[in-house]
């Protein structure tokens, strides 16, 4: 008997324990023919590389402050080439312009052709939520796509730089150079 009451203790303190967890959650992700991570890490290794960031996730902070907040997490996050995530926009751009475009709230018809050639449509934000559409781009050409969400506060949480490691890990693929183009983008 005296064990049946630990079990109930134990059940009842378990379920009465929040549990928080910070999984980002990645939706459909596109790479157009052209995109090759050797090329990518061949223009980041050791040199800054572009974000252009898009909307405010965090509509209770200045955007200035959601950018200055998320730029240390964005490189603690960073893919392999030894960059520096940059908002940094030249004089005169770059021929060819590569740059990783964040679009948080994107409108659900907005593609990755239009991003890349400077279209930005948000729908209304969800409180507590962050939805990103992380676009690589070279010029006006979407390279990669990939969309994610995460339950996040604050620009800096543990949420967000879960959401970061993986959204770079997809967008800026290195695992191979035969990929299926049958994937779930939406490439406009």
């Amino acid at each position: 008997m005296r064990s049946i009451w630990k079990m109930a203790a134990a059940l009842t303190t378990a379920v009465g324990i929040p549990v928080v967890t910070h999984a980002a959650v990645l939706g459909g992700s596109y790479y157009a023919t052209q995109y090759d991570y050797r090329e990518f890490y061949a223009i980041s290794d050791n040199k800054p590389f572009r974000v252009e960031l898009a909307g405010n996730p965090y509509p209770n902070l200045p955007m200035e402050e959601v950018a200055r907040r998320l730029l240390p997490v964005m490189q603690a996050q960073k893919p392999p080439p030894n960059l520096t995530f940059t908002y940094d926009v030249p004089a005169e751009r770059p021929r060819p312009d590569y740059r990783l475009i964040l679009v948080f709230n994107s409108a659900n018809d907005l593609g990755s052709y239009a991003v890349c050639n400077g279209a930005k449509r948000f729908k209304p934000g969800t409180p507590g939520r962050v939805y990103v559409f992380a676009v690589y781009c070279r010029n006006d050409l979407a390279l990669s796509e990939v969309t994610g969400w995460v339950s996040s506060s604050a620009p800096d949480d543990t949420g967000v730089s879960d959401l970061m490691k993986d959204l770079f890990n997809v967008i800026f693929d290195r695992s191979g150079y035969s990929f299926d183009q049958r994937s779930h983008g939406n490439f406009r």
